[in-house]
Parts: structure tokens; sequence; C-alpha cells
């Protein structure tokens, strides 16, 4: 079973993960139909500071109704009037950075909105719209968390391991994403768990940590999903269950979990805990090794260098081959298989190799 992904990288990351501020809906709401005007008696003489060239220009067509993506946001006042409004994630979520910015701190001196400030420490932290400024996010996301706020408990609580607006506080940290998990922040939970499965900051605890992966994959996150998923396979923490397993690999393989898909591709091939399903099995491999898994890449290849739950392609298997050792994940066995490869087909397949690792490199 692939081990967890390191915790440093896991809780390096201060950006908040699926858009922690989206809490409001940012329906806009329905705009009153504007008072028809009486037509004036004499057209009025209008003057224009920029001299006209050629003929008048034919009177416009009305303006199509704009799409959801082009809607103007509402104004100011609705958003302050009209609780169903979220003008301010609105703007984040059309990349309007400086716009958000600015509605956010009028959000915050109009009402002193709590999410408010964990999007001006959302801004702040990742440079969005403002220069990156680690110690204003800190203060933002503190003020937002004093105030009750869970997702800006949880974005501290990131900062604080990081080291990033302050010194490193391991311990605020815990006592932070404790709270946020208490108030039903599943990221909380989920990196509380790391931790107490790290055995590090805190005592070692693998039940404890089955408890709060459990919190956080009934909430629908996919990263404890699949952590949890490889608690039943293994028994750490939980009675050993691969059935659970599977189920817990499937619902974050839809999510696109990469590691889950190569899991769950693995368990459909061999009819782990679920019944055997080479088709699905392979549609996934192909899947997570388009997203650059080195494991997938590796096994799509024994699939395609055997003709096991696919046609035989010794081209593409070369390919996927060349690929997952590039990124550490060789198999002597496949080169065996393509030993017998005729010069030409094996150039098509280095060929496409390095087309797709130079199209790939970061």
């Amino acid at each position: 079973m692939k081990c967890l992904r390191p915790i440093a990288v896991l809780l390096g990351c201060t950006m908040l993960a699926g858009g922690a501020t989206a809490q409001l809906s940012i329906t806009p709401p329905a705009q009153a139909p504007a008072a028809k005007k009486e037509a004036p008696k004499e057209k009025p003489k209008v003057s224009s500071p920029v001299a006209k060239k050629g003929p008048p220009k034919p009177a416009a067509t009305p303006t199509p109704t704009p799409t959801p993506a082009q809607a103007p946001l509402p104004s100011l006042k609705q958003a302050f009037d009209d609780p169903n409004v979220d003008l301010v994630y609105g703007a984040y979520q059309r990349g309007l950075y400086k716009t958000a910015f600015d509605l956010a701190t009028a959000h915050v001196e109009y009402n002193n909105d709590p999410k408010s400030m964990t999007m001006l420490g959302e801004l702040y932290a990742n440079g969005l719209g403002v220069k990156r400024n680690y110690a204003k996010a800190d203060e933002w996301y503190q003020k937002a968390s004093d105030a009750g706020d869970r997702e800006a408990m949880f974005a501290l609580a990131m900062m604080k391991i990081a080291g990033r607006g302050g010194a490193v506080d391991k311990e605020g940290a815990v006592k932070l994403l404790a709270s946020s998990t208490k108030l039903g922040e599943p990221k909380a939970a989920y990196n509380l768990a790391l931790l107490y499965l790290d055995g590090q900051t805190l005592p070692q605890d693998v039940k404890r940590s089955a408890e709060l992966l459990r919190m956080a994959a009934d909430a629908g996150n996919p990263e404890a999903q699949y952590a949890l998923a490889t608690f039943y396979k293994e028994g750490t923490g939980v009675p050993k269950d691969l059935e659970k397993s599977v189920r817990l690999l499937q619902a974050a393989s839809l999510a696109d979990n990469v590691d889950a898909e190569v899991e769950y591709a693995i368990a459909l091939f061999n009819g782990t805990g679920t019944p055997r399903n080479l088709p699905a099995a392979v549609a996934l491999l192909r899947k997570a090794a388009r997203q650059n898994s080195p494991i997938a890449q590796n096994r799509l290849a024994f699939v395609l260098a055997t003709g096991q739950g696919a046609p035989m392609d010794k081209v593409e298997a070369l390919k996927w081959h060349t690929v997952a050792k590039t990124a550490g994940k060789g198999d002597p066995a496949i080169d065996e298989m393509l030993e017998d490869m005729s010069p030409e087909d094996r150039a098509k397949g280095e060929a496409a190799a390095r087309k797709w690792i130079g199209n790939n490199v970061k």
C-alpha cells in the first residue's frame, strides 16, 4: 500500500484548500425593473469632446443578457443588505482579487465580518491582489479566529506550523486545529490526525488518528478518505477490513485523488475487496498515468505489455515504462517483456516517452 505523503508537505501549505472562504451563496439578487421615463419632446443637443469621424453610427442594438460568468457583481449596498449575496467570494472566484480585497475590507469596516477577515488573510498569505505579507495574513487570520471562524483557525494553524508570519509554534497550531475540528472543519481534523500518526508534535495515537480521519472522511475530504482506506487495509487503529478500504478508495477516486485512483485500480484489477473489473481498472490507471503518477504509469506499462485488461500495445507500453523509470519506478520484468520489440517500434516508443517527459517537465 502506498504510504501517506510526508507530513511536512501536507502541513506546509497556507492556501485554504478547496476555497476555504466559500460559505455564502453568491447568487446575485433579482434586479427590480427600471422605471419607465417619458420621451423628451425635443431631441436634446449632445456635445462630445471627442471629434466624430464618418457618418453617425446606427442606434445600438439591445445588449444581450450576460451569462452568469459575465454578469456584473451586485452593488456594495446590495451585498450588505442581502444576506444571500457573498460579493467578496464572488469576486475571488472570478479572479478579481483586488476587488475581493477592497470589498472584504469594506465588509470588515461595515459589519466586522469574520469571513471577510479570513479572505483578507488568504489574499495576503498568497499575494493575490496585494503584495504577499505573512505578518498581515497572520493578523487577519488571528482576528477571524478570535471571532470564531473555523477556516481561519485552520489557516492560522498552518501558518504557525510553517513559521510564516512569526516563529514556529506547533503547540499553538495544535490548539487551533483542535478548535477548528470541534467546529467541524474537515481539513483541520485531517491534519490533526496526521500529527497523532506522526508522533512528533503529539504523542503517537493511531486510534485517535483513525477517529479524526473518519470525521474528515465522513465530511467528504478525499485525502482523509484515502488515508483511512490505508488504515482499514493494514489494520492500523481500526480492525482490518478490505471492503471498507475499497469503498473509501472509490469515494476518494471519484474526487480525483490520484493516489486513491491508483490503489482502487489495483484493487479492481486483482479483485481485492471488490469484484474484479479489468476495464474499469485500466481506465483508472490511464487517468492516473496522465496525471503523472509513476506507479500508475508502471502498472499501465505492465498491462499494455502483457495484454491483460487491454489490447497488447508494446509501443505504448515502452512509452509509459520509460516515463515511469525516469521517476524511479522501473521494473526489470517489463524490460524483459519488451526485449523482442523491433527497432522501429522501439524508436516510436522512446520518441513518445521523450515527448511526454518534455511536455510535462515542471
